[in-house]
């Protein structure tokens, strides 16, 4: 299977045909696949068989390019305006004044690590999300909901550090945050 551009999974004939195969026929109306003569046949031969399998629907694609489609999911996340209108990079400076208890913070190794991310963040049309992590965090806390310390790459980014996604400090750890944004 791969994911294309938006995120819509694409399935091969080989995929459906392992879903038949493994038992899982029932799956196959979830799924979407190119309009192509196998899939074509297939649906007619069911019908004809008269085999309890849906159909095979076929994939169209969206009239939106990826930063439409993102803009319009985001639109839509619950989020207060006060969140949605966040000034990130100052809010970052004062997360940063909070961690390292300085007066001056602009020329330390987290300050410019976090510059170099907060560019790749908006460079991605990442910002977004940033604030909606902000928020989610921000509820999390208020609720003593508790959540994990870090997975994977992300605790690479030291930006994400200090939203309090995770507890790993990626600069004390000498982390390279660019294989997080890969």
């Amino acid at each position: 299977m791969k994911v294309d551009d938006l995120g819509v999974p694409r399935f091969t004939n080989q995929d459906i045909v392992n879903l038949i195969y493994e038992g899982n026929s029932d799956k196959l109306s979830k799924i979407l696949v190119e309009p192509n003569r196998d899939a074509n046949l297939y649906n007619k031969s069911i019908k004809e068989l008269g085999f309890n399998f849906l159909p095979l629907k076929e994939y169209q694609p969206l009239s939106y390019d990826k930063k439409q489609f993102d803009d319009a999911l985001q639109s839509q996340w619950f989020m207060p305006d006060k969140y949605k209108d966040l000034d990130i990079h100052k809010w970052m400076y004062a997360q940063l004044q909070d961690e390292l208890d300085k007066e001056q913070i602009g020329d330390t190794e987290e300050w410019m690590r976090t510059e170099a991310e907060y560019i790749e963040y908006e460079k991605r049309g990442l910002l977004n999300l940033l604030r909606f992590l902000i928020y989610l965090v921000d509820i999390m806390r208020e609720n003593n909901i508790v959540w994990g310390v870090g997975r994977g790459s992300s605790v690479a980014s030291y930006i994400l550090y200090l939203i309090g996604i995770h507890k790993i400090n990626s600069i004390q750890y000498e982390l390279d945050w660019h294989e997080f944004m890969r």
